[in-house]
């Protein structure tokens, strides 16, 4: 069993920063890959990026690629994203995800665990 926690959500103008974290709990967290997602308001949940457990593959949706950055610290148990050049269509419930596999993906149907999310609204 993983449980996740996400902070660091909130309001920023565009061309702002944020940093969002993924506090983990549970021993399913060694070698498990983990990831973000986001909705927006009457959209499906998109993927975001993603971080194998070793921090050597990494992944990223092409509309964040150049301006997030995933990183992880196992030994503190959680996931950031650092989100940079915020725009007003990053705005979404942001979703920490994680895998019990060592192969990160990007599909949602993958990740067997999620947090309950945090607000990211970026105003122009």
């Amino acid at each position: 069993q993983l449980q996740l926690v996400e902070s660091g959500g909130g309001l920023v103008q565009a061309g702002g920063s944020l940093r969002l974290s993924c506090a983990a709990s549970g021993s399913t967290f060694s070698g498990s890959v983990m990831g973000w997602f986001r909705q927006a308001p009457g959209k499906e949940r998109d993927f975001v990026a993603t971080i194998n457990y070793e921090s050597t593959i990494t992944y990223y949706a092409e509309a964040v690629k150049g301006r997030f950055t995933i990183t992880r610290d196992n030994a503190k148990k959680t996931v950031d994203l650092e989100m940079n050049s915020l725009k007003p269509e990053d705005t979404a419930v942001y979703y920490c995800a994680g895998r019990s596999d060592t192969l990160p993906t990007t599909r949602e149907s993958g990740y067997d665990y999620w947090g309950q999310g945090t607000q990211v609204t970026v105003s122009s």
